[in-house]
């Protein structure tokens, strides 16, 4: 699910101050999802110039704490932040370029896999990444092997 409205709406829903710095850092998560707060942090300075990093992580801890974005950390790499919350979706990674792209559940609503035994915790959320090689990137390993033969 995404969030509906714009930013101003998610910010007032979840009881949060609407600032510039905080529509900068949401108008630029849902124009690139999957960012990292780096990536998040150099868009912002084109969009006001300049504002601090921390700026920015703060922005992005308040959002997520909000419930108004989604932190992922597929292993091996930084945070990723993406407006697509509550829909318990899962995500392909790319080992070779690391372009990730949102899969939706396989079965049902949240959680969508069921652990054989739960120890008694009320789950309520399932986090799966997939991994493997995006189409550009099987198409250069392709021609790359192509190329290498006599």
């Amino acid at each position: 699910m995404q969030n509906s409205g714009g930013p101003r709406e998610w910010l007032r829903a979840a009881g949060l101050r609407v600032t510039a710095p905080r529509l900068a850092v949401l108008d630029a998560v849902a124009t690139r999802p999957h960012s990292d707060a780096e990536r998040v942090a150099a868009t912002v300075r084109e969009a006001l110039g300049t504002v601090s990093t921390q700026a920015v992580y703060d922005v992005l801890r308040a959002c997520v704490n909000a419930g108004i974005l989604r932190r992922i950390e597929p292993a091996g790499s930084s945070a990723l932040y993406e407006t697509r919350i509550g829909d318990n979706h899962h995500h392909l990674v790319c080992r070779a370029c690391d372009t990730v792209v949102d899969v939706d559940c396989a079965v049902g609503g949240a959680p969508c896999l069921e652990p054989d035994d739960n120890h008694g915790f009320a789950i309520d959320e399932a986090e799966v990444v997939f991994w493997g090689l995006c189409p550009a990137c099987r198409s250069r390993e392709r021609s790359a092997a192509g190329s290498t033969r006599p």
